[in-house]
């Protein structure tokens, strides 16, 4: 319960809905228990035992409950059936009919406003789950399966919210419906109501006891639900290389293990949840058989309890039994959506260590410099950039090269504080990055990356990631500059054309021209570009070349090449191994020294 009492924070904005669910809950609790009571003058008039009342009688408090019905009752039937049975019985039963019908109606009511709570913290949990997802460092989903994620997003946020209905009429409803029960049932006999009291903390323990096995299991069944949702992901996005290395089989068959597992547990914990329903169902009719013997001996032998009394009794009695299979099965449900409710305040939970200051200075433009001073950066126990100085005037091209694992994209990553420095600091203007806020450092910055992210949406909405409030010059000046605009113009809707997921609609090098139409529309102050033109053919490297030293023009523009031959025109190449500056220099300069820049350069010209 621990969990829930967290995850019960998002039923607030739906207090009035919970307090309306609570208060119809209580008339149809009352009327559940009432509808059984107004069976005895039913049947007291068919066994001939009713007796004429010719006095209103008066209500003295809810001990005196049962006489006051029965008296009311009885003279309600003297004083307009007395000499006509046929007639008292519609009278009797119409007033049944009423009772039932209020009940139901009240237990409409009462479902109709907790939809709107139920649904309301479904919405509510999904877009805190989403926003804390879009809100983590990007160093905590390379730990991560993407697939986990949406099982936690979909199947453990549905868990959740059964599991809560079911905490409602665990706390609510069905507490009240057995109370009410009772009372009536005190009030007709106290002696069988303690009688039957005595075993239904019997029956509570053993349910229990089963109960406490299902939360492990419901998380091992959402852990296998997760990995599941993982291999449909990875093999859709992988599915050339799937059927380039023909290896369907194997991942058929790698797939079709973990759905065994999942098959197994999810069987071992249904079996476990539906036994609660027969186990409590044989429990009550236990105590129910004892109490036929037990009441039986009342009427028969003992004369203390004539039969229409007795038999309300017992209807009251089996009344009792739904509600307390409903617990039972609420204590199982709520038991597995524990489980889900953990993995949910898992995320919710997660400290992102890629913090905002609580003092943060400002910053309103970009007039001098980029320093790096001393940066360090090591992810885990490993060393990727060591004690990097470097500075990188406005307006000026820094090019960063070197062999693959020298640490060129993870100074890329640094500078917008995808992930925060081991040691040292990078400053823009003198200010600390960490000092600005990511909202306002990240506005400074354009990037372009080696892989075009594109989103399934018209080629309008994606480039307005970069400025929402764009027109549709701007878009089309962006889209010139980034060469895109003839091709997209080509397109069947134009700029309104949804191009797929991920772009597939288009080839890579529209893709990549997009991606730098974008970056245009922002008009950054800082560019990176991460390789943008390395997994490109040379004819869209060409186009996509044209666009990026258009782009450049004017700005502080960080470039990571593999293609050496895109690089020779900027201000400044450093040379990356192992995490360290072993060259610097204009492309001309490196050339003459006959270092490793040169030796990048001999081993490119024999590609």
């Amino acid at each position: 319960m621990t969990y829930f009492w967290k995850i019960f924070r998002f039923a607030k904005p739906y207090s009035k809905y919970m307090a309306l669910n609570i208060f119809f809950n209580i008339l149809y609790a009352f009327f559940n228990a009432f509808s059984f009571l107004v069976l005895m003058p039913m049947l007291e008039v068919l066994f001939g035992e009713n007796r004429a009342v010719y006095t209103k009688p008066s209500f003295s408090g809810a001990l005196d409950f049962k006489t006051y019905i029965s008296e009311r009752m009885s003279f309600e039937v003297t004083r307009y059936a007395s000499d006509d049975p046929q007639r008292a019985l519609v009278l009797v039963i119409s007033l049944i009919l009423v009772t039932f019908l209020l009940k139901n109606l009240f237990n409409y009511i009462a479902l109709f406003f907790i939809t709107f709570l139920r649904n309301g913290i479904l919405k509510d949990i999904r877009i805190a789950l989403y926003n804390t997802i879009t809100n983590l460092s990007i160093a905590h989903f390379t730990e991560k399966r993407k697939g986990d994620f949406m099982s936690r997003v979909s199947n453990d946020v549905t868990e959740v919210q059964y599991s809560f209905l079911s905490i409602l009429e665990l706390l609510i409803r069905e507490p009240l419906t057995i109370l009410f029960a009772l009372i009536m049932m005190f009030s007709i006999s106290p002696q069988l109501s303690i009688f039957v009291l005595l075993f239904v903390p019997f029956a509570g323990i053993i349910i229990s006891r089963i109960g406490k096995t299902l939360q492990p299991k419901s998380n091992k069944v959402q852990i296998e639900v997760g990995d599941i949702l993982s291999k449909i992901e990875e093999t859709i996005g992988g599915l050339n290389i799937i059927k380039a290395f023909r290896a369907e089989k194997a991942f058929q068959n790698n797939f079709k293990a973990t759905n065994q597992r999942l098959f197994k547990l999810s069987n071992s914990l249904i079996n476990r949840m539906n036994l609660s329903s027969p186990l409590s169902e044989f429990l009550g009719i236990g105590v129910f058989g004892i109490l036929l013997w037990y009441g039986g001996s009342l009427v028969l032998v003992e004369k203390e309890l004539n039969a229409a009394a007795f038999l309300t009794f017992l209807a009251l009695a089996y009344g009792v039994l739904t509600p307390a299979k409903g617990i039972s099965k609420a204590l199982y449900s709520i038991k597995k959506g524990n489980a889900a409710a953990a993995r949910i305040l898992e995320i919710l939970e997660t400290n992102n260590p890629i913090k905002d200051p609580e003092k943060p200075e400002g910053l309103n433009a970009f007039k001098k410099e980029v320093v790096f001073d001393n940066v360090s950066f090591a992810y885990e126990d490993k060393i990727v950039i060591e004690k990097l100085n470097l500075s990188i005037p406005k307006g000026s091209s820094v090019a960063l090269v070197g062999p693959s694992g020298g640490g060129k994209t993870t100074i890329a990553n640094l500078v917008p504080r995808f992930y925060d420095i081991s040691d040292g600091s990078i400053s823009i203007d003198g200010t600390d990055i960490r000092k600005l806020t990511k909202d306002k450092l990240r506005s400074f910055l354009g990037i372009v990356t080696q892989e075009a992210i594109l989103f399934n949406d018209t080629v309008a909405n994606n480039l307005r990631i970069a400025k929402p409030d764009a027109n549709e010059k701007e878009l089309q000046n962006a889209a010139e500059i980034a060469n895109a605009l003839s091709f997209i113009k080509a397109l069947p809707q134009g700029f309104d054309t949804v191009i797929g997921e991920r772009g597939n609609k288009l080839s890579g090098g529209q893709k990549q021209r997009l991606s730098i139409a974008r970056a245009v529309l922002k008009n950054p102050e800082i560019l990176i570009l991460d390789e943008a033109t390395s997994a490109l053919d040379t004819e869209s490297e060409r186009l996509v070349q044209d666009a990026l030293i258009e782009m450049m023009k004017s700005r502080t523009s960080i470039v990571i090449a593999h293609r050496l031959s895109t690089i020779q025109n900027v201000d400044l190449i450093i040379v990356l191994q192992n995490g360290k500056i072993v060259e610097r220099g204009t492309h001309d300069e490196l050339i003459s020294k006959k270092g490793a820049y040169n030796k990048l350069i001999e081993l490119q010209s024999f590609q």
